[in-house]
């Protein structure tokens, strides 16, 4: 069961792809490129975020410097779409972010009360929820989303709210990588989507890029894993990715973990 704010929250977000763009010369590889059946294509060019995004989120890819594209070796296992993708597309980022703000918002006594009267309902929901996968593969059951952690610091729950938003879109190959907004997304689009959330990167990255985004290691609340062709992450210790999903819109969010070996693992620091 999710917060009541941020179900309601999200319920009115949702009122308001396979083709990629081959990038020239090879500086980094990536997972997927601007799907051309998305939903917003403003161009292609990879703009960077000032001040300490920028700064830690390693090299810029201006000018002639641009992406080489490699398929994603897990979309067999992402349940990619196949013709026309119908759905809404996503809200932006920072408007998926609110949600975390709005699920924490709580200050009266007496909706603190309610708050706790739900806690008990939630938490043996939430362990069921997280515990079963959806027959078919590994996604969690319920809606598809996960609640807003508790105790951990706001951006993580921002960035949570921002896979949330996404968690059942369906899978496109090069989905999300020209806009944040867009109807389907594929790994790199998925895992970009939610750290815009969180305030975390600047700009849409291919998995290539986003084995340099953060500093080297684990972190304590978010992991990004990253290779050539694919990337993934945990956060608050539960697996989000697109290979494992149920179905085509079953959840990003998966039960249990996966091999991890191959990837490079990167953290934002202090997280």
């Amino acid at each position: 069961m999710l917060p009541l704010a941020y179900t309601a929250m999200r319920s009115g977000q949702r009122v308001l792809s396979r083709a990629g763009c081959v990038l020239a010369i090879t500086c980094i590889a990536g997972c997927g490129g601007a799907g051309a059946g998305s939903a917003s294509h403003p161009g292609n060019a990879k703009a960077r975020s000032s001040g300490l995004v920028a700064a830690i989120a390693g090299p810029g890819v201006a000018g002639a410097q641009r992406l080489h594209e490699v398929a994603d070796p897990e979309e067999s296992k992402s349940y990619p779409a196949s013709g026309p993708v119908h759905h809404a597309a996503a809200a932006t980022p920072a408007i998926a972010s609110e949600a975390a703000a709005a699920a924490g918002a709580a200050s009266t006594a007496e909706v603190r009360a309610e708050l706790a009267l739900l806690h008990e309902v939630e938490q043996k929901a939430t362990k069921t929820q997280l515990s079963t996968p959806v027959p078919g593969g590994q996604s969690i059951g319920g809606s598809g989303a996960i609640p807003i952690p508790r105790n951990v610091p706001e951006v993580i729950q921002k960035v949570v709210a921002g896979a949330n938003e996404i968690a059942d879109f369906p899978y496109v190959y090069g989905g999300g990588h020209a806009s944040f907004v867009d109807n389907a997304y594929d790994c790199s689009g998925s895992v970009s989507y939610a750290l815009a959330a969180g305030g975390l990167i600047g700009s849409p990255e291919v998995s290539g890029e986003l084995e340099h985004w953060g500093v080297p290691g684990p972190g304590r609340y978010i992991t990004v894993y990253a290779n050539a062709g694919h990337t993934y992450m945990y956060v608050d210790g539960i697996l989000y990715d697109t290979a494992g999903r149920s179905g085509v819109y079953a959840s990003r969010w998966l039960v249990g973990g996966t091999d991890n070996s191959g990837y490079v693992v990167r953290h934002w620091p202090g997280l």
